[in-house]
């Protein structure tokens, strides 16, 4: 999990409490009256910005009026500023792709007008999305040639920022924090000069984290001197990470040994993060809390502080956190002797390690593709080899026609014995080549669709693709936790194997893509790549025939005298956009609203029932009698309708 914060310039900075509002109003007003038509496009790009942290989706809209609008009267600096603001709408999503498509139109138009400050903003800004995609290399490329504008247009917020985001780079490795050292050394000064908040507060706690990693007493009292700083700016500006600063400061007494004084702090971090219903900032500051009682030696403590981060994290769907947490109450068990919860624990850490990286096929895909490699070359060799000793046969050849006709039929006889062997030899190496081919095609279609596997075969990438009309479908087990600590390692995998294996069979039935698995969590999607006639349809029966092979295989297991647990299932159509991220290690796989509003439907969903959302109710309520349930709150969307589906009309 990376460590460092990151700075991004946005269109403007964002404002809290009473004097936002002022912001939001004043602009709303202001767009309400008669204005040139380059005023209005500022106008809605100042008003994205206000919007962007707190509404993302509120600030792309604005955004996206603001891109048409400028596009309309031919106003390039407007169109630059509103594809930037249309940038930072999408970052605040997640949504990487959009975000770098955008910041790649607005860096195109900066540069077109000649404007240095805003083509340094947006190499900063790319290299933060590649950054977050972890391509450090590209990213690292990015901030230099950032760096290398701003300071050539004497531009101090640019640099600034691009030194700050250099030093996070170098930060990721133990063998480049000297480096870190140095360009946050460069970038503070000049922030604190600046008077830029942001800048002091972000380049305070990486200078924390650097010293905070030497673990000796002059590291911790450096790391504690800049968590403070950092703290302190952060209260002032008001950005939202004052629980981040709380919980770092409390880790630095922790490691003193302090430990009260450590508690103190990370209860107020955690405390801080649930007024502000910051859950992601919760889970971790448990996590802190956990690892000061496990530095005390108060392990039950731990482990309880471990087991709520854990429920936080895995509702929030923080693949990060979650592994922490399982790592933390490995350790925490062994340490009070339960040797076989550690152990399950310790199998469930490395199963979630497994799923973020996909290391087993990544490796496996490597191996298949070096080993093609290889043996191409070999046969490459061997056939220049083979094609020398050929030319030495003829030259051979010439020289006893010259000696004399007695020996022309034994040269004859070796000249084809070598062609045969020459044949023989290429036909057995095109056979293993083609072998060795089917087998890495094979592997990649293990994690890739079909057509996606061959555009990235023919094209060396996948062009990411964004479709109007699909179903996604999430399950989860209710009560996984509680119950995989009952169960032994061999026997938990053997379950989900099962239970899983199960649904690939009956979403291949109904021509469905199976998107990933997330420790017990399952997900799929209809309508992709492939375009289905009504994907709500056929995920709807998908997700009966789930629920009722679930409702069978509860009954077995009651049957049997195992223990069992019960699924929730959650379906939403909508639009997405699915992709190929990693450069080495592939992951198929989609983004947007709908994949977040169908997770909401299933942990707002009834246990044992298939429970979807009014967008596809409306494409099936033909087909299946479904009951309303009432609404549900939904991130970014607010309230949406959900309806329970109880069988076939």
């Amino acid at each position: 999990m990376r460590r460092a914060f990151l700075l991004i310039i946005g269109c403007f900075l964002v404002l809290y409490g009473f004097s936002q509002s002022s912001e939001i109003d004043s602009l709303n007003q202001v767009l309400s009256t008669p204005q040139p038509d380059s005023s209005r496009v500022q106008s809605l790009v100042e008003l994205s910005g206000n919007y962007a942290r707190t509404n993302p989706e509120k600030a792309k809209e604005l955004a996206l009026k603001a891109i048409k609008l400028a596009k309309e009267i031919d106003y390039k600096p407007g169109l630059a500023q509103a594809h930037k603001a249309a940038g930072m709408s999408y970052y605040f999503q997640n949504n990487w792709i959009d975000a770098l498509i955008q910041w790649e139109l607005a860096l195109e138009v900066f540069d077109s007008i000649g404007d240095l400050s805003g083509v340094s903003n947006m190499l900063n800004n790319l290299g933060a999305v590649n950054f977050n995609g972890g391509d450090d290399e590209q990213a690292l490329k990015y901030y230099l040639e950032s760096l290398k504008v701003a300071e050539k247009s004497n531009d101090s917020l640019r640099t600034v920022t691009a030194l700050i985001n250099i030093g996070t780079v170098y930060l990721n490795k133990p063998s480049t924090y000297d480096l870190a050292f140095e360009y946050y050394q460069r970038a503070y000064p000049l922030s604190v000069k600046l008077g830029d908040l942001d800048a002091i507060g972000t380049c305070a706690v990486n200078m924390g984290e650097l010293f905070k990693g030497r673990g000796n007493e002059a590291g911790l009292d450096s790391a504690l001197h800049y968590f403070e700083i950092a703290l302190e700016t952060y209260q002032e500006s008001a950005t939202g990470n004052v629980a981040f600063a709380l919980k770092n400061i409390g880790a630095v007494y922790a490691l003193r040994g302090e430990f009260e004084k450590a508690i103190e702090y990370q209860t107020n971090a955690f405390n801080l993060a649930k007024s502000g219903d910051g859950r992601l900032e919760m889970a971790q500051s448990l996590l802190s809390l956990a690892n000061t009682y496990k530095l005390k030696g108060d392990l039950q403590n731990a482990i309880s502080a471990y087991s709520d981060a854990y429920e936080l994290a895995k509702d929030i769907g923080s693949l990060y956190e979650v592994e922490t947490a399982f790592a933390g109450l490995a350790e925490s068990y062994s340490g009070i002797k339960n040797y076989e919860q550690a152990y399950q624990y310790q199998t469930l850490a490395k199963n979630y390690k497994d799923t973020l990286y996909n290391s087993e096929i990544d490796k496996k895909l490597q191996a298949q593709t070096l080993a093609y490699e290889i043996e191409k070359k070999q046969g490459e060799i061997s056939l220049l080899q083979k094609d020398q000793e050929l030319k030495e046969a003829e030259l051979d050849r010439q020289k006893t026609i010259r000696n004399g006709t007695a020996l022309l039929g034994l040269l004859l006889l070796i000249l084809a014995g070598g062609f045969f062997n020459r044949y023989r030899y290429t036909h057995k190496t095109n056979k293993i080549i083609e072998k060795e081919k089917e087998r890495s095609d094979e592997l990649l279609l293990n994690i890739l669709p079909h057509e996606t596997a061959e555009e990235l075969k023919k094209n060396g990438k996948a062009t990411p693709k964004y479709y109007e009309n699909v179903s996604v479908l999430f399950t989860d087990f209710q009560g996984f936790t509680k119950i995989a600590e009952e169960l032994s390692p061999q026997d938990l995998v053997e379950e989900l194997n099962e239970c899983f294996s199960a649904f690939d069979m009956i979403i291949n039935k109904y021509k469905l893509e199976k998107i990933k698995t997330i420790g017990d969590s399952y997900m799929c999607a209809g309508g992709i790549p492939t375009k289905l006639p009504n994907s709500s349809l056929e995920m709807v029966k998908a997700a009966l025939e789930i629920r009722d092979y679930m409702a069978a295989h509860h009954k077995e297991r009651i049957k049997g005298g195992h223990k069992t647990w019960d699924l929730r299932i959650g379906v939403h159509t909508g639009a997405v956009v699915s992709g190929v991220v990693g450069k080495n290690k592939f992951a198929y796989d989609i983004w947007g609203d709908t994949v977040n509003t169908a997770s909401r439907m299933e942990t707002s969903g009834v246990i044992g029932q298939v429970n979807i959302s009014g967008t596809t109710y409306e494409q099936v309520k033909d087909f299946f009698n479904c009951t309303h349930r009432g609404k549900v709150q939904a991130k970014n969307k607010g309230e949406v309708d959900m309806y329970l589906v109880e069988g076939y009309k």
